[in-house]
């Protein structure tokens, strides 16, 4: 069974080194995609997979109209037995290649022009994006690596990754990956929840989750800024990140941390609060930069602490992740 799996452009080769981890053999690749022969053992275990599409059927095709013909055809072929009640994702995607996404665009108006008239109720349900969280979907999906060559599923696994809103008011651009990592884990803060944020300099995500009414502890030496600057429900400590840790007898409900030092002193760090339970949510970005982050990876998932304490534990590169995997987890 061949798949297409889907990652963020330029980390392809840690995709392909996972998958391989798993005992499956890839295949031909370009940016932001890769082929795999064979089924791999665990989708969710995945870190660097954004979309894996599953057994999917290849087009081809000269003009517009006859692609777009040839999706609408399977689409109603694989529905023939199958009845659609809710709303359901019908996305049309492609590569960065230069000039592809026009012709996508024009190829997903013509399919959906002959879809509608054959099974208007059932379009009406589409949506053009996956619903939250992650997992296997039913839908439709047409990826485009590259120009001349479409592949279609209706059934995908989908790694939760999505682009999120930017609000003018955040510090930084780091304050979408936290708002991301809120679908992964399938939590976000509540009001009167307690967070401490380490390392929190410029404050993204203590604004982030100040917005939802939690209150927030914020350490680091360096400055707030922007909308985390004297917010009302963040306190900014001025301490060390590595020794801070909450009053005798008390503890947050969450933890987060998006430092900008080695990834294994911040998983250390992690495995403390955990450890010791001072927190019952987690949240923490891991920067790999010259690090290798498939051995990186195998160091979160095989660490003897978080497996014993936390009963959910996701890591992904996310759609607004650099060089950097981002932990989330619900401690038990």
């Amino acid at each position: 069974m061949n798949h297409l799996f889907l990652t963020q452009p330029g980390y392809e080769s840690f995709l392909a080194g996972e998958l391989s981890a798993q005992g499956t053999e890839s295949g031909r690749s370009g940016p932001g995609w890769l082929e795999t022969r064979g089924e791999p053992a665990r989708f969710s275990d995945l870190c660097f997979a954004h979309m894996g599409l599953i057994d999917a059927a290849e087009i081809t095709g000269e003009t517009i109209n006859a692609v777009a013909a040839s999706i609408a055809d399977l689409f109603m072929e694989s529905m023939q037995k199958e009845r659609i009640d809710n709303p359901w994702p019908c996305l049309f995607l492609c590569a960065p290649v230069d000039k592809l996404s026009h012709r996508v665009n024009a190829i997903n108006k013509a399919a959906t022009a002959l879809l509608q008239k054959r099974v208007s109720r059932v379009i009406k349900l589409s949506r053009p994006e996956c619903p939250p969280g992650f997992g296997m979907r039913r839908g439709l999906i047409a990826y485009f690596p590259e120009f001349g060559r479409c592949c279609m599923t209706r059934d995908f696994y989908h790694g939760g990754q999505r682009r999120m809103k930017d609000d003018p008011r955040a510090p930084s651009r780091s304050f979408l990956k936290v708002e991301e990592s809120y679908g992964i884990l399938g939590r976000q803060p509540a009001e009167n929840e307690r967070v401490a944020d380490l390392g929190a300099a410029p404050g993204g995500w203590s604004f982030s989750a100040a917005q939802r009414g939690a209150h927030v502890v914020a350490v680091d030496n360096g400055p707030l800024k922007a909308g985390a600057h004297n917010h009302p429900a963040i306190e900014h400590r001025r301490d060390d990140a590595f020794s801070f840790g909450p009053c005798s007898g008390n503890r947050f409900d969450w933890l987060f941390c998006d430092m900008v030092e080695d990834p294994y002193r911040v998983l250390s760090l992690l495995e403390k609060w955990v450890d010791k339970q001072w927190c019952r949510y987690c949240i923490v970005n891991l920067k790999f930069g010259r690090t290798d982050p498939l051995r990186l990876l195998d160091s979160v998932r095989n660490s003897r602490v978080l497996k014993q304490r936390c009963h959910v534990l996701q890591v992904r590169h996310l759609y607004h992740d650099r060089d950097e995997i981002t932990v989330a987890g619900i401690c038990g």
